[in-house]
């Protein structure tokens, strides 16, 4: 499902052309991994887009970062991604999940690396242009309360970070792909440039509790001023806080 532009435009689902998806393939979950939750309740499935295995989670909150596709050197990556995949690997051979420390590791991963490398602007920033900017804020807002439900977001010169909850049957890959296939199409036309806009990976980190909820909102909304933006224009929070699956509002 694309996203719709205000002009009414909807490229076709086929129209990937400028980035590329490659199938996602489910990962066998030992039963032991599934714990006692019920579908209700959120069961936790464990996806593989090519690379490193992810958890996703119905009815639940996502923070998600996308990149540009030059933000990162390739070194930078497999570098992280050899370390991340090791922490999965030893629960997957002790056929258990993640532990809490294993997972706040994977999560230290990102932030400690990856951000060091994104906010220190790597790569063209394209995202820095206003015009760019704009179709990206604009397909953000297009389903929201539709799709999902946004609580926060934030624009960088080569990333983005999204906070929000999806819609019943609506999949994060879905959701993902339809704002990436569309910005990347419509940021080719302004740059009259062809070829990937978007690293074909995203990170998503299941948000676990209120106080985490709380932690990757402050995180996205502070984000300019950590890497030297002042009057950032492209940052936005929901203006009253939005209780994660749980049900719970921040601070409860």
């Amino acid at each position: 499902m694309d996203v719709a532009p205000a002009s009414g435009r909807r490229p076709s689902q086929r129209d990937t052309a400028s980035d590329p998806i490659v199938p996602e393939r489910s990962a066998a979950v030992p039963a032991a991994s599934l714990g006692k939750a019920s579908a209700d309740a959120g069961a936790t499935t464990i996806r593989n887009r090519g690379h490193l295995p992810q958890w996703k989670r119905l009815g639940a909150t996502y923070f998600v970062t996308f990149r540009l596709a030059d933000s990162l050197p390739q070194r930078a990556l497999e570098s992280i991604e050899f370390k991340q995949k090791d922490i999965v690997k030893t629960a997957d051979q002790q056929h258990r999940p993640l532990t809490p420390a294993e997972q706040e590791r994977l999560d230290q991963l990102f932030a400690e690396r990856i951000e060091q490398y994104l906010d220190a602007g790597a790569g063209s920033c394209g995202l820095a242009r206003p015009e760019i900017a704009e179709v990206v804020a604009g397909a953000l807002r297009h389903f929201d309360g539709e799709r999902y439900s946004l609580l926060a977001w934030c624009i960088m010169p080569n990333h983005v970070h999204v906070v929000f909850e999806p819609s019943s049957g609506n999949a994060l890959a879905d959701i993902l792909h339809s704002w990436k296939s569309f910005t990347a199409r419509r940021a080719n036309e302004i740059l009259g440039a062809t070829g990937h806009f978007w690293q074909r990976e995203y990170y998503d980190h299941l948000v676990r509790d209120p106080e985490d909820l709380d932690r990757v909102v402050r995180y996205v909304v502070e984000n300019p001023h950590r890497a030297g933006l002042e009057n950032w224009k492209w940052v936005w929070r929901a203006a009253v806080d939005v209780a994660p699956a749980s049900g719970r509002q921040p601070g409860q």
